[in-house]
């Protein structure tokens, strides 16, 4: 495989988790942390650190907005539920950052 062709599939796959996370508003950013260590903010920090590092201008809002497909604290409004005290937990014992 060439490597524009690699690229390509790269970047459609990462539209499609994009995507699938905008459709799984359920899914609590925690529960992402404490399952798979990553969550939306981190993809946005990922996001923000690439556009960066190629000399792109880009904020921490506008990269949190291609990640969540809209304004993160309209998200925050319409989808964040307060993390349970189990969730708390679990990501206190393996996030010690």
């Amino acid at each position: 495989m060439d490597d524009n062709t690699r690229i390509a599939l790269e970047a459609a796959v990462f539209r499609r988790l994009l995507a699938h996370l905008r459709e799984r508003a359920d899914v609590q950013n925690i529960d992402l942390m404490n399952l798979a260590g990553f969550c939306r903010n981190c993809l946005s920090k990922w996001y923000l650190a690439e556009a960066e590092s190629r000399g792109l201008s880009l904020t921490d809002p506008e990269a949190r907005e291609i990640v969540y497909g809209m304004p993160y604290e309209e998200w925050k409004a319409k989808y964040q539920k307060e993390a349970s005290p189990a969730q708390k937990a679990a990501f206190s014992a393996t996030h010690t950052h």
